[in-house]
């Protein structure tokens, strides 16, 4: 297996300015995330690359061991691993992006309808059973979010990197058994979504964090064999579903322990980024942690050094949990973009350290 390397952890602040100029994640004449962003992370999404950077620079803003298991008060903070005292690695190794005949890679239930309060009307995802799903048995779930432009089945569905990169995973010991739900942004009526702006379209995929946990958590715990509460439950998200990740990883944070955002957009709370666009319009106000109870366990935010659209605001959004004591680890990744290699990255590393007992 190649060697993976941890990362030099070096605050990225010191590196870049303070606004670094990004030119295609507003409006006006510029391209935006939805033309350009998710060409990268849903119109070659699944095209597995297997020539990631080879050095990158990282922060681990805070170990905050203490604080890793605040959310379940039914042990102490020390019976749990610090996922943020663990190793992050700059490469995902190639054997990992590509399936292979003696590993079983699990089960994709495509097309599930559930019935969505939020959006009112039926909504869809694609449900990921890892090997030798057993309904005796309960898993911990991770729900992941695709970027703008995308779907349910933009990540998980048969052959995909997220499949591959996780089935190879779990073979080496690297993860645990868990169930992957893809789930769908856009929480609307399905009949009115053709033919949207992206302006218009921004609105219905930010009430996607509300049917997360009021609709779509409550369907997947009624029909699979889930293990329920905020240390079995983890939210991903690349590029405009980070954004969504962000959000909704703090406004359920009593349901939700582990947050993974890679390369987020403006718009999780207010940022001086694309001021008077939509994508500068905000989910939330602040980050704010309800109680010591529902301290996240671990918030992993994650951006490649050559992304076009995206630095500016993950670099805003760790410098903020940071001034406001909240752990979380911020990377800036030397070398990568805005596309498939730096979600399969942000995943390897994020699916090493979420769910360990």
């Amino acid at each position: 297996m190649a060697k993976r390397r941890p990362y030099i952890k070096t605050w990225i602040s010191a590196l870049l300015p303070a606004a670094i100029l990004i030119t295609a994640c507003g409006g006006g004449t510029t391209a935006s995330p939805a033309a350009a962003a998710e060409t990268a992370s849903t119109g070659i999404m699944e095209e597995a690359q297997s020539s990631p950077a080879q050095t990158a620079v990282s922060d681990s803003a805070a170990s905050a061991s203490t604080a890793e298991n605040a959310g379940d008060s039914s042990a102490a903070a020390s019976d749990y691993p610090d996922p943020y005292s663990m190793e992050t690695y700059d490469t995902v190794p190639d054997e990992y992006l590509e399936q292979h005949d003696d590993i079983d890679y699990g089960t994709v239930e495509t097309d599930v309808q559930y019935y969505s309060n939020t959006a009112g009307d039926y909504k869809y995802c694609n449900i990921l059973l890892p090997p030798g799903y057993d309904e005796s048995q309960a898993y911990p779930v991770l729900y992941m979010f695709h970027g703008f432009g995308g779907r349910y089945d933009s990540h998980v569905h048969d052959g995909s990197i997220l499949q591959t990169l996780y089935g190879k995973m779990l073979h080496d010991g690297l993860t645990v058994p868990m169930i992957i739900v893809g789930a769908d942004m856009y929480t609307g009526p399905l009949a009115e979504k053709d033919g949207m702006s992206d302006a218009e379209m921004r609105p219905y995929y930010d009430k996607g964090v509300d049917d997360l946990a009021l609709d779509l958590m409550p369907f997947i715990e009624s029909r699979y064999s889930v293990k329920a509460g905020r240390r079995y439950t983890a939210v991903t998200g690349v590029s405009q579903g980070a954004t969504t990740a962000l959000a909704a990883g703090f406004k359920w944070q009593s349901k939700i322990g582990y947050t993974g955002s890679f390369a987020p957009c403006p718009g999780v709370i207010p940022t001086p980024f694309y001021a008077g666009t939509f994508w500068n319009t905000p989910i939330l106000d602040d980050f704010t942690i309800e109680s010591p109870d529902t301290m996240p366990i671990y918030i992993y935010l994650t951006v490649g050094s050559e992304d076009p659209w995206c630095i500016d605001s993950t670099v805003y959004y760790g410098e903020v949990l940071d001034r406001k004591g909240i752990p979380n680890q911020h990377d800036l990744v030397e070398g990568y973009d805005h596309g498939n290699d730096m979600w399969a990255l942000g995943h390897y590393n994020f699916l090493q350290k979420i769910f360990l007992e």
